[in-house]
């Protein structure tokens, strides 16, 4: 079955920098769009970037500048490099995987890593 195992996160400082890593088994790696989402507590899940099949990248506001999207295919890895963490980047970050064609898709959600920054 689609598994998905994220790793990296832990506590750190305000200005830090952390990077998550989400590897994928169990799917065809390559074609899927990978996407980083967090939730803090009290607050509903947001996307916080995104890395498409075929390398373009989005991102939330919030993070823009700061973090940085990317994919290793050939380890079937995302990556989330967080730098200059700010408190309210405290949330536990999920990986997702999706993929589309025509009226058939998947969605796929790892189990989270907590990052949690001090000021």
């Amino acid at each position: 079955q689609v598994q998905l195992v994220e790793s990296g996160g832990g506590l750190v400082q305000a200005g830090e920098s952390l990077r998550l890593s989400c590897t994928g088994s169990g799917l065809i790696f390559s074609i899927n769009a990978m996407g980083w989402y967090r939730q803090a507590p009290g607050k509903q899940r947001e996307l916080v970037a995104v890395i498409t099949s075929g390398g373009s990248t989005n991102y939330a506001d919030s993070v823009k500048g700061r973090f940085t999207i990317s994919r290793d295919n050939a380890k079937n890895t995302v990556y989330l490099q967080m730098n200059s963490l700010k408190p309210e980047d405290t949330a536990v970050y999920y990986c997702n995987a999706q993929w589309a064609l025509g009226a058939t898709m998947s969605d796929y959600w790892g189990q989270g890593t907590l990052v949690t920054v001090s000021s």
